[in-house]
C-alpha cells in the first residue's frame, strides 16, 4: 500500500501518492486541474483521525506548528465559571465557543486554554486596539515569544496576535503554522470574507470567545462549522454581584412634539403605502432586502426610502431625548458616563450642546486614545459615541450608560451594557435606555433587550 503524503497548499490540503481510484478520507475531492485530491485546510483534524482509524500509512508534511510548554508568570486562581467553561471546552475535544459577558474574564479562559493546549497559537481579534491589548496581555502572562501580524507588523511567535482582516489576507500562507486558533469577538467570523481565515487554517484546536454570537443575518450558525459548538454560556445577570458589578436597567419614554409627531406620521404613511403597494412585509431579513431592492427601481421607491430614513431620524433624534440627557448628566455629574447613539449626527449634536468629547469611526486613532485615557483618569467624565466603543476598549471605571438610540441587535445591547460591568468596590452600574413612545423604536427596543 502506497504511503500517502499530506501537504498544505495555499489554504488547502492535498494528497500525494494517490490517484483517482484511491480510497481517501471523506473531505477530499478530486481536483482535475492538478490531478490530485484536495480538501479544505480546516479538515486537517478529520483527515488525520480518518487515516489513523484506517491504519493507512501516511506522512504529514502539512503540519508546521510546534508544541510548547507555555508557563505563566503569575499562577492565578480561576473563577468557578471560568473553570467550568474550560472543562466544557475540553470535553468537546478542545473545539467550541464560550459565551461570557464583557468584564467576566474571557481572556483568562483563553489564557488557560493556551497553557493547557501547548501548541503554536494564533489569536484573531477585530481591531488594532484590541490586537495591542492582547499583545500586552500575552507578554505579561507568558514566558514566550509573542508576534504581531497587522498594523504594519509581520512577526511570527509561539503566540501571535492578528486582526480578522490580516488573518484573511495571510492565512493561505500561514494556515499550517498554528495548532491552536482563538477567535476573540468571534461573532465577526461568519462575515462573507473573514470565515475563510478559519477555513484556510489546519488548526485542530479552536476556541471562540464572545459576549453574544447572534448576528442580524443569522450566520452565527456557521460558528459550529468554523470553530465548534457553543460549549458554555453565562448571561450578565447570572454573574452580577459576585463577579460583575451589580447593575440595573431603566427605560425612559419620551414623546415627540406635535410638530415632530405630524412630520413622523407623514413620512411613515409614505413608507407604509409603498410597502403595501409592493406586497412587502418587514417581518424578516428577506423582507428588508426586498424593500431595498424595490426602492432602487422607481421614483416612488426612492421617496419611500427617504421617508423611512426621515421618520427614523425624527424618532431617534427628537429634542426630548436631549432634555432627558441633560437631566441624567446632572444626576450623574460625578460618575463616568458613556452616551451611545445609532447615528454620528446625534453624537456631534450632543458634543456641541454639552461640550462632551465625541468618538466615532471618523475620530483619528491618536485622538481617540487620548480621550479614553483622559476618561480613565477621571479628567473627562462623559463621552458620546455611536458604535465604535461597543467592543475592544478597556474603560473599567465607566458606571453609567445612556443609550439614546441603537439597532435592534441584542449583541449591540449586551456589548454596551458590558462597557459598565467591570467590577469595582461599591460599584452600582446603571443603564438607561431612552425610547421615543409610539414609534417603531419601541419595537426595536423590545427586540434588542430580550437576552438582558
Amino acid at each position: 500500500m502506497n504511503e500517502l503524503i499530506l501537504r498544505f497548499d495555499a489554504g488547502t490540503l492535498v494528497l500525494d501518492g494517490a490517484d483517482r481510484s484511491t480510497t481517501v478520507p471523506t473531505p477530499f475531492r478530486w481536483d482535475e486541474r492538478v490531478h490530485r485530491w484536495r480538501a479544505p485546510a480546516m479538515a486537517y483534524r478529520e483527515v488525520i483521525e480518518d487515516l489513523i482509524r484506517r491504519k493507512r500509512p501516511y506522512r504529514d508534511e502539512a503540519r508546521q506548528y510546534d508544541r510548547f510548554d507555555f508557563r505563566v508568570t503569575l499562577d492565578m486562581e480561576p473563577r468557578p465559571y471560568q473553570r467550568e467553561a474550560i472543562a466544557a471546552w475540553r470535553r468537546h475535544g478542545r473545539r467550541g465557543v464560550v459565551i461570557l459577558p464583557t468584564g467576566a474574564g474571557k481572556s483568562f479562559v483563553a489564557q488557560m486554554a493556551i497553557e493547557q493546549t501547548g501548541r503554536s497559537t494564533l489569536i484573531v481579534v477585530p481591531t488594532i486596539d484590541l490586537m495591542n491589548q492582547w499583545y500586552d496581555l500575552l507578554l505579561a502572562t507568558f514566558q514566550a515569544e509573542v508576534g504581531l501580524i497587522g498594523g504594519g507588523y509581520f512577526e511570527l511567535g509561539a503566540l501571535t496576535v492578528t486582526t480578522y482582516a490580516s488573518a484573511f489576507r495571510f492565512m493561505e500562507r500561514l494556515g499550517h503554522q498554528f495548532g491552536f486558533i482563538i477567535f476573540d469577538e468571534c461573532h465577526h467570523l461568519p462575515g462573507s470574507a473573514y470565515r475563510y481565515a478559519a477555513e484556510m487554517a489546519i488548526a485542530p484546536f479552536r476556541l471562540g470567545l464572545t459576549a453574544t454570537p447572534e448576528r442580524a443575518d443569522g450566520s452565527e450558525a456557521l460558528l459550529g462549522h468554523l470553530i465548534g459548538p457553543i460549549v458554555y454560556r453565562r448571561a450578565p445577570r447570572e454573574l452580577a454581584g459576585e463577579y460583575l458589578a451589580e447593575y440595573s436597567l431603566m427605560r425612559i419614554h419620551v414623546h415627540l412634539s406635535p410638530e415632530e409627531r405630524a412630520a413622523y406620521q407623514r413620512q411613515r404613511t409614505i413608507f407604509r403605502s409603498f410597502l403595501d403597494e409592493q406586497g412587502i412585509s418587514l417581518n424578516s431579513l428577506r423582507g428588508w432586502q426586498m424593500f431595498i431592492a424595490a426602492s432602487a427601481r422607481s421614483e416612488a421607491g426612492r421617496r419611500a426610502m427617504l421617508a423611512y430614513r426621515e421618520s427614523k431620524r425624527i424618532a431617534l433624534g427628537t429634542d426630548a431625548k436631549l432634555r432627558v440627557l441633560a437631566t441624567l448628566l446632572q444626576r450623574h455629574r460625578r460618575d463616568r458616563v458613556l452616551i451611545f447613539t445609532a447615528e454620528n449626527e446625534m453624537v456631534y449634536r450632543i458634543s456641541e450642546r454639552f461640550f462632551i468629547p465625541a468618538i466615532t469611526h471618523q475620530t483619528p486613532i491618536k485622538e481617540r486614545h487620548q480621550w479614553l485615557q483622559a476618561f480613565n483618569r477621571g479628567e473627562v467624565l462623559a463621552i458620546a459615541t455611536s458604535r465604535v466603543l461597543n467592543e475592544g476598549v478597556n474603560i473599567p471605571d465607566a458606571s453609567v450608560a445612556i443609550v439614546l438610540s441603537g439597532s435592534g441587535s441584542t449583541r449591540e445591547h449586551i456589548q454596551r451594557l458590558g462597557r459598565i460591568l467591570r467590577k469595582r468596590p461599591d460599584k452600582q452600574a446603571i443603564m438607561y435606555e431612552v425610547v421615543t413612545a409610539n414609534t417603531t423604536e419601541e419595537r426595536i427596543s423590545a427586540r434588542r433587550g430580550e437576552r438582558i
